[in-house]
């Protein structure tokens, strides 16, 4: 993620400069925001990243800019700080998803490892997004009845079965098959499950009720 930035989110301005001066001597792109909403105004929503905020701002805190975020495109994790006192805000920041939190006062080693922590995880993000957005548009070639093959295959049902199922002999079932490797650009089951689970289709779905 070559264009990832750290954005820094602190009413505070020497924090936010001297976490500016830390980053950038380390080798990160900085940004640095006065308020969370300065931040939602003007951050580059469309380079990937991670947001390093304060959990008190005066218009708003943390918690609310890490909810604003929740939605965001691409997703960019956050890395709440917390003063003396803010530990149970932390944790609830944790449990909405925050990567880490760093209470002040925080040593380099700390922030730099909470920063590639939340950087890592953007990357994991995006890269699954991507995935999942490559697998969604491979379904989208799939007829309905190579749709409902597909849902058999990956719950682990063999030919002669899905045959039964739906009414058709062996040899259109290959067929079918064939052509939903093909079109998924899988070589193998596995590889076929995988990219089933990346675009959200469970085994047997869209599968129908036989009487």
């Amino acid at each position: 993620m070559e264009s990832a930035i750290v954005h820094v989110v602190d009413d505070d301005a020497s924090i936010r400069d001297s976490l500016r001066v830390l980053l950038e001597a380390s080798g990160y792109a900085v940004a640095t925001y006065g308020t969370a909403t300065e931040f939602l105004v003007a951050a580059p929503f469309t380079t990937g990243g991670c947001v390093l905020t304060d959990i008190r701002m005066p218009d708003l805190g943390g918690l609310e800019l890490q909810e604003r975020l929740s939605s965001s495109e691409p997703r960019l994790s956050v890395v709440v700080m917390t003063g003396q006192g803010d530990v149970a805000l932390a944790v609830r920041a944790m449990k909405a998803g925050a990567v880490d939190f760093l209470e002040k006062p925080f040593n380099d080693k700390q922030l730099l490892d909470a920063v590639e922590r939340a950087l890592q995880q953007s990357r994991t993000t995006e890269e699954a997004a991507r995935l999942a957005a490559a697998a969604t548009r491979k379904l989208s070639e799939l007829t309905p009845r190579e749709r409902e093959v597909l849902g058999m295959l990956i719950a682990g049902l063999p030919t002669k079965a899905i045959a039964n199922r739906l009414g058709a002999s062996p040899r259109t079932i290959e067929v079918h098959r064939a052509r939903v490797f093909g079109k998924l650009d899988a070589s193998t089951l596995p590889e076929l499950v995988r990219i089933s689970q990346a675009a959200g289709v469970t085994p047997m779905e869209e599968t129908p009720v036989v009487g």
